[in-house]
């Protein structure tokens, strides 16, 4: 599949939500709401679960299944009290000592007034900032479309898994289109340029996971719920400052040039 196909596929009707991967990986799932500066932003649910014997802090975008809950949760586009919700549950998982799961899925943070107006900006760079020295081990699936800081804002982990038509990149290829040629027509050049797909960002070593879908999507929650569990314990097991460590370098290598 081309990379605009693939594009496509992410942004499917009827493809799970960030929700539908809650309900059928973890247990005794418990929402946490508010952000304790604004308000509670539907386009990121937060809260506690189980996966098997092990209790966890799942962070997830969501972008609802029908037009109304579509409009109540913004498309899945966060606003700044959204990823302020999802950095106060990350905090109280490092507390507590439990990992941190994200599930990815959107066109990017809302852009309009009243996000920058509450520090849209601000909200997004603390993230990154504080996932990347959170002392608890944090993995992130992008489950559908990522798109720009929107999506990096949960995507700082020791450990980035991508479902074969997930996507991941700095803008939308319409954007991308419309700055450098300013003809919305090029979307499927912009796509390919891009280098969006599971397949460009495992091979640039920006992920380090894909899964195929090809089985349907209950054999991809059954196979996450798996090599979820596998890879927690795996981390949970390590010193903490070893965790950070490998976390740093991870960042450290993207776009390093390979010696000769």
């Amino acid at each position: 599949m081309e990379a605009y196909e693939r594009l496509a596929a992410a942004r499917a009707k009827g493809r799970p939500s960030g929700l539908c991967y809650i309900r059928n990986i973890f247990t005794d799932f418990v929402e946490m709401h508010g952000d304790r500066r604004f308000g509670d932003d539907g386009a990121i649910v937060a809260g506690i679960a189980r996966l098997g014997d092990l209790p966890v802090t799942v962070v997830a975008n969501e972008k609802g299944d029908s037009t109304k809950e579509r409009i109540r949760r913004n498309f899945g586009s966060a606003h700044p009290e959204g990823y302020r919700k999802a950095l106060r549950q990350m905090k109280l998982a490092e507390k507590f000592g439990r990992p941190v799961v994200c599930f990815v899925d959107t066109a990017g943070a809302f852009c309009g007034i009243s996000a920058e107006e509450r520090g849209e900006g601000e909200a997004i760079a603390e993230n990154l900032m504080e996932m990347s020295a959170l002392r608890t081990p944090i993995l992130s699936v992008f489950v559908g479309e990522g798109g720009s800081g929107g999506a990096l804002a949960l995507a700082v982990a020791d450990e980035v898994w991508m479902l074969e038509n997930a996507c991941y990149s700095v803008i939308s290829p319409e954007g991308c289109a419309s700055i450098l040629w300013k003809d919305s027509s090029k979307v499927r050049e912009a796509s390919r340029c891009l280098k969006m797909t599971a397949e460009d960002l495992l091979r640039l070593r920006v992920v380090e996971r894909v899964f195929p879908e090809s089985g349907g999507f209950d054999q991809v929650y059954a196979t996450l719920k798996t090599e979820l569990y596998r890879a927690l314990r795996q981390k949970i097991a390590l010193d903490t400052n070893v965790l950070l460590q490998r976390r740093y370098d991870r960042f450290r290598r993207m776009g390093a040039r390979p010696e000769r």
